[in-house]
């Protein structure tokens, strides 16, 4: 094999179709782009346009809405901490709070806070400091011998300073 043989596979490189130039061409007047009008122009098309009947995103009925003040919370439940104090993650003398169960490696990060969940069997006794738990949560580290403190959303706290700030206006 010599450098001026060496050649690409037959069909592997395709000419480009030439659109517009002629009835000839298979490609001419419209050049592939279907009829005239906006369609046929490039980027400029009416999204969700049914010709004139009512397009399907206002036919439906708006249902819910989205609660800007909501707080993320990173939920854990009992089991799990209770596998990282087996495994010597978590010290179960210290406070259990946000900063300990992310340098635990728990949690990968807290978000607006965490809550307890009560799924699974604790046994050691733990001083909890969370934003939130349920019911069945509590109980249970109760039954273990430690205590829960439900701690004040930090945005909760600083949204309602910045509420008692704004004047109130009632139209007279």
């Amino acid at each position: 094999m010599k450098l001026n043989e060496i050649a690409d596979n037959s069909g592997s490189r395709k000419k480009r179709m030439r659109v517009g130039r002629g009835i000839g061409s298979g490609k001419g007047k419209q050049a592939g782009r279907g009829g005239k009008g906006q369609t046929a122009r490039s980027g400029v098309r009416i999204k969700g346009f049914e010709g004139g009947q009512m397009p399907l995103h206002r036919r439906l009925p708006k249902r819910g809405f989205n609660n800007i003040f909501r707080l993320d919370l990173t939920e854990v439940n009992l089991d799990r901490l209770q596998e990282a104090i087996d495994a010597k993650k978590l010290d179960a003398s210290a406070t259990v709070n946000a900063e300990s169960l992310v340098k635990s490696g728990l949690l990968r990060r807290s978000k607006d806070g965490v809550r307890l969940l009560g799924r699974g069997e604790l046994k050691a006794k733990l001083n909890i400091e969370v934003h939130g738990a349920t019911k069945s949560a509590i109980e249970a580290v109760e039954k273990a011998g430690g205590s829960v403190k439900i701690l004040a959303p930090a945005k909760d706290a600083a949204a309602l300073k910045a509420a008692a700030k704004k004047p109130n206006r009632k139209a007279s």
